[in-house]
């Protein structure tokens, strides 16, 4: 049996010239327990980052609270020059404790994060920087002022939002290119369809954080394992499939701390759903 490869699941073109296959790794699951700390199991995090590469993930997604720092800096041991690969990160949000995120959005803060990452990650210039969350204490447009110097200056190449509407998105690209928006998506979870289908009419690459996620579906007799036996497939192949097939500019990022795990993901890339098998996950998705 081949290994699985994330060509599989087709490329998306970020901001018009940095194109990747659309199946990504989040790098979240890297570190300790409330994304806080050294991962439980180093090792294996540095083994699940270079095992990436040979699966054909060549985008990885990750930020600087991560850890806080520690995602970027095992990104940047394991893979670093990073040939043919692409690391994105995020800033602005700010850690002090397991499970705690509050915003900061002051432009020099958000300085001294782009800069700080370019460090961590040993990069000349970051492919795509996204700010993790608008911080609503600080007006946005001075936030989005400084991504444009940010872009301006060749810190970063193509830059990006995170959990935004489509007003905010529209409010940003009156002050730089949004190349990429990053929201909570799955096939349970699908409050942001109209930012999505904003972002499909706009070239702008949808990145759905916790895509796994299926929730009831998943239970024996439901609609996610129903097309998961017929296709010899996991749960999460098949909710990862559906995103993939939902729209050409999905990116997904699934994360794990797993190279089983992983690869069972990646694996999600060679799952292709029928018309009637999408429609009936849609349908069944819409009536809970």
């Amino acid at each position: 049996m081949s290994q699985p490869n994330a060509k599989a699941s087709g490329s998306f073109t970020i901001g018009g010239d940095v194109t990747v296959n659309r199946l990504g790794y989040g790098a979240m699951r890297v570190t300790g327990q409330g994304i806080w700390g050294e991962p439980r199991d180093r090792a294996e995090a540095i083994r699940v980052l270079q095992r990436l590469p040979e699966l054909g993930v060549d985008f990885i997604d990750t930020a600087d609270s991560y850890g806080p720092f520690i995602s970027e800096d095992l990104i940047a041991e394991a893979l670093h020059p990073y040939d043919n690969v692409v690391v994105a990160t995020k800033g602005g949000l700010t850690r002090s404790g397991p499970n705690i995120w509050e915003p900061v959005g002051r432009p020099e803060y958000l300085r001294q994060c782009v800069h700080m990452s370019l460090r961590r990650l040993k990069l000349e210039q970051i492919p795509l920087w996204q700010l993790h969350r608008i911080d609503t204490k600080v007006p946005r447009d001075e936030q989005f002022g400084a991504i444009k110097a940010f872009i301006d200056q060749g810190l970063i190449l193509h830059a990006g939002l995170s959990q935004v509407s489509v007003e905010e998105i529209e409010a940003a690209r009156q002050v730089f290119p949004v190349a990429t928006v990053q929201n909570r998506y799955n096939l349970a979870d699908r409050a942001d369809e109209d930012v999505l289908d904003y972002c499909q009419a706009n070239g702008i690459g949808f990145i759905p954080w916790f895509p796994l996620a299926s929730g009831d579906l998943a239970k024996p007799g439901g609609a996610v394992d129903a097309v998961a036996k017929a296709h010899r497939a996991t749960a999460g192949q098949v909710a990862l499939a559906w995103i993939l097939q939902r729209s050409p500019v999905m990116l997904p990022i699934p994360g794990t701390s797993s190279v089983k795990h992983l690869e069972e993901n990646v694996g999600a890339a060679d799952v292709s759903l029928t018309d009637d098998e999408f429609k009936q996950l849609d349908e069944a998705a819409s009536k809970r």
